[in-house]
Order: C-alpha cells, then structure tokens, then sequence
C-alpha cells in the first residue's frame, strides 16, 4: 500500500470542488427551511458509503456492460467540465425535479444526488485510473468530515462569508475544476489509442 500525500490532496480537491458544498449553502438552508431539519451524520455517512461503494463496485459494472476506466474517465472528463461551467458562469444545465419530502431529505436530494450524485459518482472512477485507491479512500472520508462540518454550520458559514464569499468560492473552485477536466480529458484520451 502506497499512501501518496500528493494524490490525498489532489482527489480531495477534486473530490470537494465537484461535491460544491460551500457552494451548495444556500440550497442546505432553504432545505432546511422546507423541510425544518437535516440529520447531518446521517447524509454525511450515506453520502461517504455511496461513494466507496461505488469506487469498488463501479469498475466491475463498467467491465459487465463493456467499457473500459480509459473512456469513462473521458466521459467524466466532459461531466466535470460542464460542472466547472456551471460554477464559473453561474449556468445551470442539471435540472432538478425540486420535490423534496420531510421524510427523506436528508437521504434525497441532499446525500444523493446533491453531495453523491453522477458528477461525484463519475470523478471517482476518473481517479480510480490514475490513484492509489487508499488514497481516493482517504480523499473520500476527508470530504466526508468537511461535509459534516459545513452541514452543521451552514447558517454560521452563510453569515460569515455571505452570498458574495460563496460565489468567490464557487468560481475559484469552478476554475480548478475546469482545469482538472482538460487534464483527465488529455491524459485518457491518448490510452483510447494506443
């Protein structure tokens, strides 16, 4: 087992610009308010099992239905660059149903898809082609802390850095994110043909 500082950083930041959680602040509050309360634990550990779930599940489905890590993690590629659009822009081009229960929040839309969702689903599978998996095991449970603690005290965090702060934030990260995608795109695309 090879633990990597560098690949710990690099798939936590990738990992936490794609989940957007500062950024998804302001639909945690007015969740919040629908719904009058979020279980933070509870998303938080969903959200966690989802993804390592999926980080060792996801590969094995790939090869049942034909396809290689090479050009999933192109497709991801494509799915983080209209991410970072959307971050940087201030476009949205998901469209959510917005039908949100009392009784599920917490499991959906907020662990899933808002923190698990295609976007986080697909990154992961991108780093599984280039990382260490104990180190994307560890990016995860990072992202995971980071999200309990932000879901907790969203309203503090909304108040201290307000709308202004969370849109610097979103867009500094859109643009990590972008450049992140061009890197995954050019470093899987040539494997396609070799």
């Amino acid at each position: 087992m090879t633990f990597s500082y560098k690949e710990i950083i690099t798939a936590f930041m990738v990992l936490f610009a794609v989940i957007d959680i500062i950024g998804n602040i302001p639909i945690i509050i007015d969740l919040r308010k629908k719904v009058g309360h979020i279980q933070s634990e509870k998303a938080s550990l969903i959200s966690g099992l989802i993804m390592i779930v999926f980080l060792f599940l996801g590969q094995s489905l790939l090869k049942f239905i034909g396809i290689d890590v090479h050009s999933f993690a192109v497709a991801g590629s494509f799915i983080l660059f209209f991410i970072a659009l959307e971050m940087i822009l201030g476009i949205t081009l998901y469209k959510d149903d917005g039908n949100h229960g009392v009784v599920t929040a917490t499991v959906f839309p907020l662990a899933f898809p808002l923190i698990a969702g295609p976007g986080s689903l697909t990154t992961l599978l991108s780093l599984r082609a280039e990382f260490a998996i104990q180190n994307i095991i560890i990016a995860v449970i990072l992202n995971v802390i980071f999200l309990y603690i932000v879901l907790k005290t969203s309203s503090k965090i909304e108040r201290l850095i307000g709308a202004t702060g969370i849109l610097i934030i979103r867009k500094v990260f859109g643009v990590i994110l972008l450049a992140i995608s061009v890197k995954l795109f050019t470093q899987n695309i040539k494997m396609l043909f070799i």
